[in-house]
């Protein structure tokens, strides 16, 4: 029975990194654009102009998401390489006190003192910096940063979550673009909501009226906006 499930036993947490980078680049994507062409569109421009507008915050914003990204995700990975790199030194300079200090750990977590101590005395002689990283500083192999992965799966996604409310401007007459691109963006936003919860191992609904709801606020507000300063400006 132990068997069958531990061969049948999932966990989602190896794909926290790239679904965080990809589920927000999608979500920004669709938010951001969608209620960027609604705005835009509440006013008297020409569907041309309309259009533009979209295209161009795709651009800007996969590109902005990007650097963002990057730069964020650099300064991660910067303290961490500090922090592994005074790590290492101290494993160097007071081993004995790093000892001590893992074992403090372990009999914080439950763990007698003896245990904690044979179990701390083990994992620093097969790999010291390794046990200090993942119990003392909390960083794994799955959390650590990694900048360009970061920057490019926001680029793409937030591309790709861009570019479903420009089609829907493009398939809809002017006089409907409001609505179509906000029924559209509505839906994508849902579906994404369910695919994040999905892939993540949570539960679908709630992650669905979450996404849903702030996306509607967003083009509610932005619309509002458009239709005010369109007409007095």
């Amino acid at each position: 029975m132990a068997a069958k499930h531990a061969a049948h036993e999932r966990h989602f947490i190896s794909r926290v990194g790239w679904l965080r980078a990809a589920v927000l680049g999608a979500n920004d994507g669709i938010i951001s654009v969608a209620s960027l062409i609604v705005g835009v569109a509440a006013t008297q421009s020409d569907k041309g102009t309309v259009v533009l507008t979209g295209l161009a915050a795709l651009v800007a914003g996969a590109l902005s998401m990007a650097a963002g990204e990057y730069v964020s995700v650099s300064s991660q990975a910067d303290t961490e390489r500090a922090d592994l790199e005074r790590e290492r030194q101290e494993l160097v300079d007071f081993p004995a006190a790093e000892l001590e200090e893992l074992t403090q750990i372990y009999v914080g977590r439950g763990l007698t003192r003896e245990l904690a101590e044979v179990v701390a005395t083990q994992l620093m002689a097969s790999n010291a910096l390794e046990a200090h990283a993942r119990d003392e500083l909390g960083i794994s192999e799955h959390m650590q940063a990694r900048p360009v992965q970061a920057a490019l799966t926001s680029a793409a996604t937030f591309a790709s979550g861009a570019i479903l409310p420009l089609v829907a401007l493009l398939l809809s007459p002017r006089p409907l673009a409001v609505w179509t691109v906000t029924a559209s963006a509505l839906v994508f936003l849902g579906l994404l909501g369910a695919l994040g919860a999905t892939t993540g191992g949570s539960k679908v609904t709630k992650a669905v009226v979450r996404v849903v709801f702030w996306g509607a606020i967003a083009m509610a507000v932005t619309a509002g906006v458009g239709h005010i300063f369109g007409t007095t400006l």
